[in-house]
């Protein structure tokens, strides 16, 4: 059997990309403020930038897409993919969302009872921690110390700290937790899986202490499937299955679907069984999302949604996801690229404190190897570190990552093996002549989220 799956599927559509000399990679650069956010899409020869919404749908998507019912209220493309959340949810209710910051901006301040309060997650990813502040409340990571290290074989780097967890609710209070965050897989510990096990104990946990749980599963597909293969009792359980134990854990369930949904735009909130709660999210919803039943999608992207939900449980289609990655991972790995190792479901993250180690936390590691890649190779990258953790919300001061990451992103049924060359390739013709990396500072910074729009420069 070959050691990574070949693709799954047909290409019937293609999409012609360039390439471009490196006298014009430095004047895009230049001109983007050395933010690889600011570049044309038009100048970039493989872009892994992010695999959120940047995957190729289906035949049977496309075709979706024609049945699409535009009705303002009550459409049936918000039923049919209202059927399809509750099968793999088992949840009571539904309310789409434009996409996942959007899920996050009508739920987030539904749960603070009070001010100042804490959400706790294995690890917040960026545009969770960017709400979970203008809610109002505080972001506390808890995530295990074999996340941190990068070199050495762990099967859920993206575990909660069960003892930590405990330590934090006790401190803080059960009364102050507005809720607990489960990411799967943990994009920000480098797209690492959490274990059904991890899961199960940190509900008991939130339960003992009637604190409120919810999933963050853009990628909770990938994270099944990592448990179906790595842990002990389900490797003959099918990813459905998974899914449904997955979801039982949780009170709330929140989604980008443009990554484990198989679409380029969308959104997915839906609860348990808290009635009141529901209601709540409904009001919340027509101001900030629109209507209910389309929450900020057009029925033809609520069609392609369903369709897409499902084709995302394939188990052929999830192990080639997982192969691709691993082979790129693979790849930096031999030729001696430090990386967060075993790589995730999405993406490889490089380690740039040791790639880059001359480079001081609050110099951006990170984005200096991700210029240097696209300047390479025309290969877009994105920093998972400093940059993007931006200030401390009461000092104000520079925020130091545990990890100064790169992400190289793959995007779903998107790029071939010989695309992953390239990356590899570039990738460590960098590494090579990685002292010769400077750090970089602001020419603008933005208040919030600040890696999406921030003007840089060399020091």
């Amino acid at each position: 059997m070959a050691k990574y799956i070949a693709e799954p599927y047909r290409i019937k559509v293609v999409e012609m990309i360039k390439q471009t000399t490196y006298e014009e990679r430095l004047d895009y650069l230049k001109n983007a403020g050395y933010n690889p956010f600011a570049l044309r899409s038009e100048d970039v020869y493989i872009d892994l930038l992010t695999d959120s919404g940047t995957g190729a749908m289906s035949d049977q998507q496309w075709g979706a897409l024609m049945v699409g019912d535009e009705a303002y209220a009550g459409s049936r493309s918000y039923y049919k993919l209202e059927a399809m959340v509750k099968k793999i949810t088992n949840y009571r209710y539904f309310i789409p969302a434009h996409q996942g910051r959007g899920a996050e901006h009508v739920m987030l301040p539904l749960l603070m009872k009070k001010d100042n309060m804490v959400f706790i997650s294995n690890m917040h990813f960026d545009t969770t921690r960017a709400h979970v502040e203008l809610a109002g409340a505080r972001a506390i990571d808890c995530v295990i110390d074999a996340c941190f290290d990068t070199a050495t074989y762990h099967p859920f780097k993206g575990n909660f700290d069960l003892e930590k967890l405990e330590q934090i609710i006790i401190e803080k209070g059960p009364e102050n937790i507005a809720g607990i965050i489960m990411t799967v897989t943990n994009n920000s510990a480098g797209g690492q899986p959490v274990s059904m096990e991890n899961l199960r104990a940190v509900s008991a946990i939130a339960d003992r202490h009637n604190i409120t749980k919810i999933i963050d599963g853009a990628r909770y597909a990938e994270n099944a499937y990592f448990v179906k293969s790595r842990e002990q009792g389900y490797q003959d359980t099918d990813i459905l299955t998974i899914s449904h134990e997955l979801f039982s854990f949780a009170d709330i369930f929140l989604m980008s679907a443009k990554k484990d949904g198989l679409v380029n735009m969308g959104g997915v909130i839906a609860i348990k069984d808290d009635t009141e709660l529901f209601k709540r999210a409904q009001t919340r919803v027509v101001p900030y999302e629109g209507f209910p039943t389309y929450g900020g999608m057009s029925g033809r992207d609520m069609e392609a949604l369903a369709v897409g939900m499902f084709e995302a449980l394939d188990e052929h289609y999830l192990k080639h996801r997982l192969d691709q990655v691993r082979y790129l991972g693979d790849r930096l790995k031999a030729a001696g690229v430090p990386i967060q190792f075993p790589v995730g479901g999405h993406a490889v993250f490089v380690d740039c404190k040791k790639f880059a180690a001359h480079i001081p936390f609050d110099q951006f590691p990170a984005q200096s190897v991700v210029n240097a890649l696209y300047l390479e190779a025309g290969v877009r990258a994105v920093e998972i570190g400093s940059f993007l953790l931006g200030r401390d919300p009461d000092t104000h001061e520079n925020l130091e990552s545990p990890v100064e990451f790169m992400r190289l992103t793959i995007p779903r049924r998107t790029y071939t093996y010989a695309h992953l060359d390239v990356v590899a390739d570039a990738v460590i013709a960098v590494y090579q002549k990685r002292d010769k990396l400077v750090g970089l500072t602001f020419d603008y910074e933005p208040p919030v989220l600040r890696h999406f729009t921030a003007r840089l420069r060399y020091l």
